[in-house]
């Protein structure tokens, strides 16, 4: 049930960053990376996948910082009402989104998975 969850929520993200890959071209690398993970969960394990996803946020990182910066020392007003300050919220979303997605690995298995595991075990302890 919750690995379900996981990949709809991928494929929902998914379709999200593709929507927004029609206005930024930069998002088609998120859009690609979760709905590979909406596919197949355990992807998050392939040393290509994580690099892939470890540039790109370190990107989305870089970028974030470098808006905010402009947004801090130029914005007159709301944040929301500048280009920028969407576009620094969305470089937000995809960073924590593919943080999320990388952390999901956990030895082929969709974190959530072992984590009910666990909880479900009997305890030893007397």
């Amino acid at each position: 049930m919750a690995e379900r969850l996981w990949r709809l929520c991928n494929l929902l993200m998914a379709a999200f960053f593709g929507l927004a890959a029609a206005v930024q071209v930069v998002y088609l690398v998120p859009a690609a990376l979760t709905l590979l993970v909406s596919i197949n969960p355990s992807i998050t394990d392939n040393g290509v996948w994580r690099s892939l996803c470890d540039l790109h946020s370190a990107g989305c990182v870089v970028g974030t910082i470098a808006l905010a910066c402009s947004l801090f020392a130029y914005a007159q007003g709301n944040i929301f009402h500048e280009e920028e300050g969407r576009e620094l919220f969305g470089l937000v979303i995809v960073a924590v989104w593919m943080s999320l997605c990388r952390s999901s690995a956990k030895k082929g298995e969709c974190q959530f998975d072992s984590t009910q595991e666990y909880l479900a075990a009997p305890s030893s302890a007397s």
